[in-house]
């Protein structure tokens, strides 16, 4: 069974080696980027260019998209992107596993402190191969995310929360969920920190064995696409922290900076073709020493900029933090005084009260002091860093202090709004573009599939006995279009909704694609087709429609893809 298994991997090395061409003889610094031509996305003055035309864009997420079974089933869901008007997705560029399913897509297989194999075959690297080639054909730029910083396995208290898998590929954890559904069950991180028998998530970025495996698996997959345009740049892992469901043991945000210094520099070596970026949430380390310290600013020209040239900002710091967050608590409350209705639950967190203390304002909360091992403006300082990051999910993680004579869906909304207006100003302070790289919210109809990325596959077929309440398909659209209209006035470029849905997709063993029901709100051709994996964020519900019309309006209003001109 095992060998059966693995000889697709064994015979995709031929493809494989055709397909990675070597890159043309150029003499270039592999130490810095040095594109081989326009065709390939650049950067300048903090702005995506391609051809010599600005990309500004409203991407999407479609992490499971390499996992499809059919190759007509990734060109149907790029064709429907790119007739959104989307130019840009993000998906996962990896898919690790301990032991080889009979069925369903894998690329590398880890066990026992090694790295068994890579897999080069049709179910392994050459289904990324595809993605990256059909991409090309609807006009699609690609943003690969090379790891993940989540694969929970157990609970807090170390008990086991999964069932015995079936090694066909099929199904993950209790079952209820198919292998590759949820965008944590694609391995990462943690399973190079179990497979070589370590205990804590900062072993990946500190343990020279871990740092030399990933190091591999990166070269197998950059050195495919190097002479590949369609690929928009390399993600060195989706919201890396020192915190995983494994301990952090002594992990501080130094070390994740330099672990992405080390990973970045090792793709440069390779690939001078194309961007690179981190991939992390955007969280702050507001009173951390850098690594990659700012130099100081030029005096200021005599003469004003030219026009569309960004002015420096200087970092955020604690003191100008807390100064903000003081000054718009004053606004909104001559702005909008409200009466509070009592108490309630959203989100699985309480809402405020009318006799509710104020949340202390000096504190500046975990997404500023460090807490998640992350110090983002650090990270943006990196030489071989093209681009920034951020995500923004507030079903997830706090990003400020609630303001009490908000409503909760409010609070939602402008935290959403301040978290962007702060990393549009990291871009500005760093002269790097930066990218929200997802953002989403769960709806009240997705709430029976909502699995926090921090979560085991482990869900219920059923929504619990008192769920909290999701915001409706029209708050989701309203906190949307609010966020993308900040995005462009703050200075942002790009954004990335997570996440799109699909529809009518074939349905086969080893595939994360579930069947169509009248719950996804989906007319489907005979009502067997599938549907595209949902873990809460999915737009394949009945108000798909309406999420598509605010990108196609968003990509209007950041005004660049009619600039776009593919040779």
């Amino acid at each position: 069974m095992y060998v059966s298994a693995l000889w697709p991997a064994v015979l995709g090395a031929l493809a494989a080696a055709s397909y990675a061409k070597p890159t043309k003889s150029r003499s270039v610094s592999l130490s810095r980027r040095a594109p081989a031509g326009p065709e390939y996305v650049s950067t300048e003055d903090g702005r995506f260019v391609v051809n010599g035309s600005a990309l500004n864009f409203v991407g999407t997420n479609v992490y499971w998209l390499a996992a499809l079974d059919k190759e007509e089933d990734v060109d149907k869901t790029l064709a429907d992107i790119a007739a959104a008007g989307i130019k840009v997705v993000r998906t996962w560029g990896f898919n690790d596993v301990v032991d080889i399913p009979e069925t369903g897509t894998w690329f590398q297989q880890i066990k026992d402190g090694k790295v068994v194999a890579v897999n080069e075959g049709p179910n392994g690297l050459q289904k990324l191969d595809k993605v990256i080639e059909l991409a090309e054909k609807h006009g699609i730029y690609v943003l690969v995310s090379l790891t993940n910083n989540w694969n929970p396995q157990s609970a807090d208290d170390g008990s086991s929360l999964l069932t015995s898998r079936e090694n066909d590929g099929t199904t993950s954890s209790n079952n209820n969920r198919s292998r590759n559904e949820l965008s944590n069950d694609y391995g990462g991180m943690d399973v190079y920190v179990r497979e070589f028998g370590l205990k804590d998530h900062d072993e990946f970025y500190k343990n020279p064995s871990l740092v030399d495996a990933f190091k591999n698996y990166t070269s197998q997959v950059v050195k495919r696409y190097v002479n590949k345009p369609s690929l928009f740049g390399w993600e060195l892992a989706n919201d890396p922290r020192c915190n995983s469901t494994l301990p952090a043991g002594g992990c501080t945000p130094k070390d994740v900076t330099k672990w992405h210094a080390d990973i970045a520099d090792h793709i440069r070596t390779i690939d001078t073709n194309h961007l690179i970026s981190s991939g992390n949430g955007g969280y702050f380390c507001l009173d951390c020493p850098k690594l990659f310290p700012l130099a100081p600013a030029p005096p200021p020209p005599a003469a004003s900029p030219a026009p569309g040239s960004r002015r420096r900002s200087q970092p955020l710091t604690k003191r100008k933090l807390l100064r903000d967050r003081v000054e718009t608590m004053k606004k909104r409350r001559s702005a909008t005084p409200q009466p509070i209705s009592g108490g309630r639950r959203i989100r699985g967190r309480w809402a405020p009260t009318s006799t509710r203390r104020q949340e202390d304002l000096q504190a500046v909360g975990p997404a500023y002091d460090g807490s998640y091992g992350i110090d983002s403006q650090d990270i943006a300082n990196i030489p071989n860093m093209d681009f920034g990051s951020f995500q923004y999910f507030p079903d997830q993680n706090k990003y400020g202090p609630d303001d009490p004579n908000l409503t909760p869906f409010e609070n939602v909304v402008n935290t959403g709004n301040e978290w962007i207006r702060q990393q549009g100003e990291v871009s500005s302070t760093y002269g790097k573009p930066i990218t929200l790289n997802a953002f989403g919210l769960v709806t009240q109809d997705n709430l029976p599939h909502f699995s926090p990325f921090n979560t085991a596959p482990f869900g219920s077929d059923a929504p619990p006995a008192q769920a909290p309440i999701g915001v409706s398909n029209d708050q989701r659209n309203d906190a949307y279009k609010s966020w993308i209209d900040t995005g462009l006035t703050s200075g942002l470029t790009s954004m990335f909704q997570y996440q799109w849905g699909q529809p009518e997709l074939s349905v086969s063993p080893g595939t994360p694609v579930g069947i169509s029901t009248d719950s996804t709100g989906v007319v489907t051709t005979g009502g067997t087709t599938g549907v595209s994996p949902n873990d809460g964020y999915s737009i394949n519900d009945q108000g798909r429609q309406s999420v598509i019309d605010v990108i196609q309006q968003g990509n209007q209003a950041f005004g660049s893809d009619a600039l776009l001109s593919r040779r």
